[in-house]
């Protein structure tokens, strides 16, 4: 049997996922910008709870 496709790492989410990465690109900053709009608790995987 094959491994599953989700084999987590924090340190990677974080790289393409994360707040920093978001903000660094006129793209990210319009999701930023968006999520803030709507509301959002948690405006990418590194902020919000834990």
């Amino acid at each position: 049997m094959s491994k599953r496709t989700w084999q987590p790492k924090r340190k990677k989410r974080m790289r393409v996922h994360g707040f920093l990465k978001r903000m660094s690109t006129p793209g990210g900053r319009n999701i930023i910008k968006a999520r803030r709009a709507k509301g959002r608790k948690a405006l990418t995987v590194s902020t919000g709870t834990k």
